[in-house]
């Protein structure tokens, strides 16, 4: 949730009921979706749908109201406080090469913040990527962008977790191919029409497409749910879904993005549907105050209790040191996970601590 999202809105934000309309997801029920019998088969490339007006009813707490407003302008509490801003140079930050890979083949690379570069099953697919400097309502990033754009390889896919500015960017969007294809939360397809490319798959919670890469291997995106919202203008609060993505190659390997979400039970819903996660990209930072973010972002603790629920082999964090978002110091997400990690009793190995600009190979 970030601080243009609460001036953005209005008074009487709530849990609401869904709004009369066609729907042709897999399920239309309240906040508590669950996996679809008829949800596993993949959905068309490109296909065009129809949803409901908004997703209010998908919601897992309420949105800000006035009051939470009028508290936040009171503490002024949404930045870190100055000195702490001397930690920025300590953020971890190392760029290199991009792993090559092959069709077998699972690497990351961290960008930052929540954007990555995946290379799984031949293809090369980037997550909520943001490539700008800065983004609309917040501070200019605090670490350059972990992969220059001109040494990325091929962009086969994007996939996109929901519409807030710092993980919808439109001007880095702008710089891919109109026919790359875009996975999208249901609702947002529209948005990337409008944009000019021509190959947008959206989709609803636990409903999943494919993708053949040059070699003719196939890897399916599920899309998962998540504890967030989504809101781009004034008028268009969770007019579109929000949710994480599990990517399957078709030797079985399997990475969860889990885009932007607080902690609670989906975590582990995610788990028994996608048994066997061999990776999960968690986020980690924008926490604080907690009594405004809580709902919306995992703190660290939660991070690797969500990582137990998933049920995971390896955990590498994200959505920390690049966005000055929040009011924890920079270097406290990170200082936090490694804590609650060792107080776990979790291997050392399978926690995957990049820097901006590192990768690991599956």
């Amino acid at each position: 949730m970030r601080e243009t999202d609460i001036q953005a809105g209005g008074a009487g934000w709530s849990l609401g009921s869904v709004r009369s309309g066609r729907f042709d997801g897999a399920s239309a029920g309240a906040g508590d979706v669950t996996p679809a019998a008829n949800a596993t088969a993949p959905r068309p490339i490109g296909e065009i749908r129809s949803w409901p007006r908004d997703f209010t009813h998908r919601l897992t707490a309420p949105l800000p109201g006035v009051s939470m407003v009028a508290r936040l302008a009171r503490d002024g509490h949404l930045r870190p406080a100055a000195d702490a801003l001397r930690e920025i140079p300590q953020i971890p930050f190392e760029p290199g090469n991009i792993p090559a890979a092959d069709a077998t083949t699972v690497s990351v690379t961290w960008v930052g913040h929540a954007s990555w570069v995946i290379r799984m099953g031949g293809l090369t697919v980037l997550t909520d990527p943001v490539w700008s400097r800065k983004i609309l309502g917040t501070p200019a990033r605090i670490t350059p962008v972990g992969v220059r754009w001109e040494d990325l390889p091929p962009v086969d896919a994007v996939v996109i977790s929901h519409n807030h500015y710092d993980h919808l960017d439109a001007p880095t969007l702008k710089r891919l191919p109109r026919a790359t294809a875009l996975f999208v939360p249901a609702g947002l397809a529209r948005w990337c029409r409008r944009r000019g490319f021509t190959k947008v798959t959206e989709l609803d919670w636990w409903e999943a497409a494919e993708l053949r890469g040059p070699e003719g291997n196939a890897v399916r995106f599920d899309f998962v749910p998540a504890h967030h919202w989504s809101k781009r203008t004034l008028l268009d609060t969770c007019r579109s879904l929000w949710g994480g993505w599990v990517l399957t190659d078709r030797l079985g390997q399997k990475l969860y993005f889990a885009g932007d979400t607080g902690y609670g039970h989906w975590f582990g819903q995610i788990g028994s549907h996608h048994p066997g996660i061999d990776l999960a990209l968690l986020p980690i930072g924008a926490y604080d105050p907690r009594w405004m973010l809580g709902p919306v972002h995992t703190d660290p603790e939660e991070a690797v209790r969500a990582f137990a629920d998933l049920g995971a082999r390896r955990m590498a964090p994200m959505h920390w040191g690049t966005f000055m978002l929040s009011a924890e110091s920079p270097l406290e997400p990170r200082t936090r996970l490694l804590a609650a990690w060792q107080k776990a009793g979790l291997p050392a190995d399978a926690l995957w601590d990049l820097p901006v600009g590192g990768s690991r190979v599956l």
